[in-house]
């Protein structure tokens, strides 16, 4: 893993755990010093971060930590299973492309190489999140629905609410792996109901995809 992905994941965590409070002004310096690398890998992560949510413009070319409750992340969640649940069973009911289910599948295979070894390693829960991403990205641009994708990406922006922002503060790797391992589980039964044509299976099966994301808030806030 790259040393600005890892920046990235460091810096996720640290504000899921608070370890950096809401309101909280930073800067390249402060923060390459605290996490022992150069400006550069920060720099390049803070306008990431930014786009996630997580981070506000705060003067010239600085950031403030978003102030935000695991409620407004929840609530996002739920609003996002929603619109994403309606575009899965729209995919199943019109019949899903070969080339979508070739993309899906390999999203599939991604996931399934992560857990071959029943432990995970330090860059896999990032190689999970980029995988989780373009996984639910296929899904809404199938549908093709401009608004449904853009209603998609507003509830995105909610901090911890985008497929992306995989975090995990306060699990061991084995906790994690158990929990990566559930939700991956789950591709395969949503992606087995789009394939079949089951478009209430797919859309339930989404609607339950959301609630172990809202677990997952919930033990790394508890």
């Amino acid at each position: 893993m790259s040393t600005h992905s890892t920046v990235v994941v460091q810096l996720r965590e640290m504000v899921l755990s608070g370890e950096l409070a809401p309101g909280e002004r930073v800067t390249e310096a402060e923060l390459a010093t605290r996490l022992g690398v150069s400006r550069t890998p920060v720099r390049q992560a803070l306008p990431a971060l930014a786009q996630e949510g997580l981070l506000v413009s705060a003067g010239k070319r600085g950031y403030s930590i978003r102030a935000f409750t695991t409620q407004n992340s929840i609530e996002a969640v739920r609003v996002r299973a929603l619109l994403e649940g309606f575009a899965a069973r729209h995919v199943a009911e019109k019949g899903v492309s070969a080339t979508v289910l070739s993309a899906l599948k390999a999203c599939l295979a991604e996931g399934d190489a992560l857990f071959t070894q029943r432990q995970l390693k330090d860059d896999d829960e990032l190689r999970y999140a980029q995988m989780n991403a373009r996984f639910h990205a296929l899904i809404t641009e199938a549908a093709n629905m401009p608004l449904l994708e853009n209603l998609t990406e507003r509830c995105n922006v909610v901090p911890f609410t985008a497929p992306l922002s995989v975090a995990f503060s306060n699990t061991n790797k084995e906790r994690m792996f158990d929990f990566l391992f559930y939700a991956h589980r789950q591709h395969h039964a949503i992606v087995d109901a789009i394939e079949a044509g089951q478009g209430d299976r797919a859309e339930f099966l989404f609607r339950e995809h959301a609630h172990t994301q809202e677990q997952s808030l919930m033990m790394n806030n508890g």
